[in-house]
């Protein structure tokens, strides 16, 4: 099992308060993504969750035990690739098994299938910066696969892309969790990005940080994301977390920090 339970927990940095009583469930090999403006402590949540980071007050357990550090059955992806510029593509894939005790063939053989998931055969011996912004962040998926996490913990792991890469890693996403389940966690501002992607939505909005909705999504998997966005459905679901984020303070093109595309 490696369903995650986050029970009434809150975070504070002394006077100031990022989110209070948080309570959420997470199912095995479920995909949920956490939607919210900066500042609703949707990373800090992640943070807490993976053990980089203590709660002020409240629990998280996994799979039924408390957790409080770093866990070698989940892993976190960020939103900067964090390659290692020296290592190639294999190498950086085989970087996580190599801190795990395997040597530099047994690595590399473990990293290979790896690499062909999420579509880099051919691409193996590339240095980063030889890579496209999406082809570096396969690269650091394929590394948080390679060890085989039960629990993938994703924040904004597609924040830096332009829109076309975006959408074309979102696609592969899709693939990658169909071929290769896992029970996800999702941070984004993107409201597009977790309808698509998700089982359910988190909704949290600010001041101080909170779970307002939990949003469970209707399209059967596997999933045409362009069919999915041509469907009424879509624009309602859309319209309903819009109307939900509205409060929060206006950006030009976002609410509060929170993109609709």
């Amino acid at each position: 099992m490696s369903n995650v339970n986050i029970k009434n927990v809150t975070k504070h940095y002394g006077a100031l308060s990022v989110f209070d009583e948080i309570n959420l469930s997470v199912e095995d090999n479920e995909f949920v993504s956490v939607l919210g403006p900066s500042g609703c402590g949707k990373t800090t949540l992640l943070r807490i969750v993976a053990g980089l980071e203590q709660a002020t007050s409240g629990v998280v357990t996994v799979a039924g035990e408390e957790t409080h550090e770093p866990r070698p059955d989940m892993t976190l992806v960020f939103q900067n690739f964090r390659l290692l510029p020296w290592r190639t593509v294999e190498d950086n894939v085989a970087y996580g098994l190599r801190l795990r005790g395997r040597n530099k063939k047994e690595s590399r053989l473990e990293a290979q299938p790896f690499v062909k998931l999420v579509g880099l055969e051919g691409r193996e011996h590339k240095y980063p910066y030889q890579l496209s912004g999406g082809m570096q962040q396969r690269v650091g998926l394929a590394r948080a696969l390679a060890i085989q996490p039960k629990i993938l913990l994703m924040d904004e792991p597609f924040g830096a892309l332009d829109a076309q890469t975006r959408e074309l890693m979102q696609d592969e996403l899709l693939r990658i969790w169909l071929a290769n389940r896992k029970t996800v966690i999702f941070v984004t501002h993107s409201i597009d990005e977790a309808i698509v992607l998700s089982d359910r939505v988190i909704i949290m909005q600010t001041n101080p940080g909170r779970i307002v909705k939990d949003i469970r999504i209707p399209f059967e998997r596997p999933r045409n994301p362009s069919e999915i966005r041509n469907d009424p459905r879509f624009a309602k679901l859309r319209g309903e977390m819009w109307s939900l984020l509205r409060q929060e303070e206006l950006a030009p093109g976002t609410i509060g920090g929170v993109s609709g595309e």
